[in-house]
């Protein structure tokens, strides 16, 4: 099987099965609708390639007894007593981002490209998060 692309979306709503399985399979999935052509991918797939080709650059540094965590760009920061609760608060500061950005950011010049990361923060769970910000427990 190649690609499956649909000029109009009555046509793809027709084919959503074929659509849907060519997704999971990983191939190229498509639906045209007037001057816009949108393509559809698996979650777990698209989720692995935004953790892949984002990289956090989280930095963690001792401060006042207690750990901060930040991340520069969007910018986002955390504190927390220890690494692990510093790490956690910044899962839920990453939350609230992705939030506002929907809700808000998403037209920002400053923000607009922060979309990779906000799909990656929205399609993962907070061990994910974790993982993502600082590697696989060893």
């Amino acid at each position: 099987m190649t690609a499956v692309h649909f000029d109009t979306y009555t046509k793809a709503r027709a084919h959503l099965k074929a659509l849907l399985d060519a997704a999971e399979r990983g191939r190229v999935a498509t639906v045209r609708r007037e001057s816009a052509t949108t393509a559809l991918v698996d979650v777990d797939r698209l989720r692995h390639h935004l953790a892949a080709n984002t990289p956090p650059r989280a930095q963690a540094v001792p401060e006042d007894g207690g750990w901060s965590v930040f991340i520069p760009g969007p910018p986002l920061a955390a504190e927390g007593r220890t690494f692990n609760e510093a790490v956690i608060e910044m899962v839920d500061a990453l939350r609230e981002y992705a939030e506002d950005w929907q809700d808000h950011l998403l037209d920002a010049p400053n923000h607009r490209e922060n979309w990779g990361l906000v799909q990656l923060i929205s399609l993962s769970d907070d061990d994910q998060l974790r993982e993502w910000l600082v590697g696989k427990a060893r």
